[in-house]
């Protein structure tokens, strides 16, 4: 079976996996999209659950066997994708694929299925309600903010490549317009 994939992307602080988060628990048959990852599990991360954990050196060879959908090194020696397998997985059991990815990776699989693909952009208010998101976290230093809000105003020039964009202004509005989106794409 071959369903439909839905993208979701954002800058970092948009609220783009609170978003997600919501709309698999509408009741639509959607299933998330574990992306793989080559750096260590963080706190109380699973894996298989958060993310498929490789060495560097096994998602190479990965990538070699055109295992990947998509992937993207994020940052020198850390990578990210999404894993055919995983998508065929989902596909199997009769749902259809929610991705929580970046910005070039959602791109990427709107790509490589043009037909069966909704891509969906969220973002901030502005610039400056971004900021303020990623501050009140209270989880990142002065240069994680700096460059996350650079890699924002980067990312929001890829918006008109989406299908939709959402501004997340107020969550329970980006949440219920993300739905009736969904809902009317997978009909």
């Amino acid at each position: 079976m071959n369903g439909k994939l839905i993208v979701v992307s954002a800058p970092s602080g948009s609220g783009k996996t609170t978003i997600v988060r919501q709309v698999l628990n509408f009741g639509i048959n959607l299933e998330f999209s574990v992306s793989a990852c080559s750096r260590k599990p963080r706190g109380n991360e699973v894996n298989g659950k958060d993310y498929y954990f490789l060495n560097e050196t096994d998602f190479k060879k990965k990538i070699d066997n055109d295992e990947f959908i998509e992937w993207e090194q994020v940052y020198k020696g850390c990578y990210y994708g999404t894993l055919r397998a995983e998508v065929q997985r989902i596909w199997q059991t009769g749902n259809h694929v929610i991705f929580d990815v970046d910005v070039i990776g959602g791109l990427n699989i709107k790509k490589q299925y043009p037909k069966n693909c909704l891509a969906i952009f969220i973002k901030a208010p502005s610039i400056n309600d971004l900021e303020s998101r990623l501050r009140g976290r209270s989880t990142d230093s002065e240069e994680t903010i700096r460059k996350r809000l650079e890699k924002a105003e980067y990312e929001l020039s890829f918006s008109p490549q989406f299908d939709l964009v959402i501004t997340n202004n107020i969550l329970e509005d980006a949440v219920n317009q993300a739905i009736r989106v969904i809902t009317d794409f997978i009909k």
